[in-house]
């Protein structure tokens, strides 16, 4: 009886193991490609825009991914659940006030980083979804956060949660017109802010960042 061989599996057979890292990477490229477009420019921006900051093919961003919502998701996943950390760090301060202080400055910050976070969580914009199942998240450990302070006595009892997302929006506007001047100008509001909301002080709080001069106001303001 002859001995049967096996023979060696075809190349066309055999796993795409490079193709599979090679879509892997290019998944990972268009994403941080996103997200730097995202943070500087909003979310109006396209896929076509996104493949090319990646630099991949369009039709590589669209195998990837099936439209630009879906690349929001992907982009602000983490992000969002960074917020949502942030109000759980807030509300294991010891003091109450300061760790109600230390969100506001801490997402105030991620929000001035990213012009696309903003939009996402705090406009109406793509990626609502990912949005609202974020905000039912965030706004518990916001409340918490909220209610603390009040519990102490250190922040004002008509205060709301939803006072929370309306000021980001206010202190957004800032961060938008000075981006290119003063991009920290924010703080020295939201400090302003944050003197309306306490319910005592003895003191004034010193400002966070100084006025504006006058030719940065006009730059501004342009």
């Amino acid at each position: 009886m002859s001995r049967r061989t096996t023979s060696a599996p075809h190349p066309e057979s055999l796993p795409a193991r490079p193709l599979r890292v090679d879509a892997e990477r290019n998944r990972r490229r268009i994403i941080a490609a996103a997200q730097e477009l995202f943070a500087h420019r909003g979310l109006d921006v396209t896929l076509d825009d996104v493949a090319r900051h990646a630099g991949v093919g369009v039709g590589t961003a669209y195998r990837r991914f099936a439209n630009r919502e879906e690349l929001i998701d992907a982009v602000f996943e983490g992000a969002l659940q960074h917020l949502v950390a942030r109000a759980e760090q807030a509300l294991s301060h010891e003091d109450p006030w300061e760790g109600f202080v230390q969100l506001f400055f801490a997402t105030g910050q991620d929000f001035a980083d990213d012009r696309g976070l903003r939009e996402v969580l705090l406009e109406s914009a793509p990626g609502k979804n990912r949005a609202a199942a974020a905000r039912e998240r965030l706004t518990p450990a916001v409340t918490a956060v909220i209610t603390r302070a009040q519990q102490a006595g250190q922040l004002r009892d008509d205060i709301e949660p939803s006072d929370f997302p309306l000021i980001q929006l206010m202190l957004g506007a800032v961060t938008q017109h000075s981006r290119n001047v003063t991009p920290e100008l924010w703080k020295r509001y939201l400090t302003l802010i944050l003197d309306g909301l306490r319910h005592e002080r003895d003191r004034p709080t010193p400002l966070a960042h100084p006025a504006l001069d006058q030719d940065e106001f006009d730059q501004t303001m342009m």
